[in-house]
C-alpha cells in the first residue's frame, strides 16, 4: 500500500467511515469520486487559509459536498447545521463506549434487580 493510500486509510478511519460534518456513510474507494456513492474528500478541520496543517489532526473525511460546501469556514459552523458538536468516534473508540456502557450497565441492573428481587421475595403473598 503507498504513502498516500495509507494516509487516507488513517484518515478514513478517523471517523469509522462517516463524513465528519453531516454523518453520511462515505466509501475508501470513492476517495475523490465526485457523483459516485459514498464519493469523499479530505477535509481540514481548521482550512489552511486560516492557518490549518496537513497534520493528521487536523484531517477528517467529509462527502464532497459538504467539503466543498465550507469553503473557507470552519467545519464546527457546517457541523452545527446538522447539530453535531464533533466529528464521529473512530471504530475503537465507539466500541469503548459501548463495553464501558455494558459494564456500567450490568452493575446498575444488578443493583436494581437485587432492590426489587429482595421486596417482592420480602412479600406475604404467595404464588397462585
Amino acid at each position: 500500500m503507498d504513502d498516500d493510500k495509507k494516509r487516507r486509510r488513517v484518515i478514513y478511519d478517523r471517523s469509522n467511515g462517516y463524513c465528519h460534518i453531516c454523518r453520511k456513510k462515505v466509501a475508501f474507494t470513492n476517495y475523490g469520486k465526485a457523483g459516485e456513492r459514498g464519493s469523499w474528500e479530505i477535509d481540514h478541520s481548521n482550512p489552511r487559509a486560516n492557518g490549518g496543517t496537513d497534520r493528521l489532526n487536523n484531517l477528517y473525511p467529509a462527502c464532497i459536498s459538504c467539503n466543498r460546501s465550507t469553503q473557507h469556514g470552519s467545519t464546527r459552523t457546517e457541523r452545527d447545521r446538522y447539530g453535531h458538536t464533533k466529528a464521529p468516534y473512530s471504530r475503537e473508540r465507539a466500541n469503548e463506549f459501548t463495553e464501558n456502557n455494558t459494564w456500567a450497565g450490568a452493575v446498575a441492573g444488578a443493583s436494581t434487580g437485587a432492590m426489587v428481587g429482595g421486596a417482592c421475595l420480602g412479600s406475604n403473598t404467595k404464588p397462585s
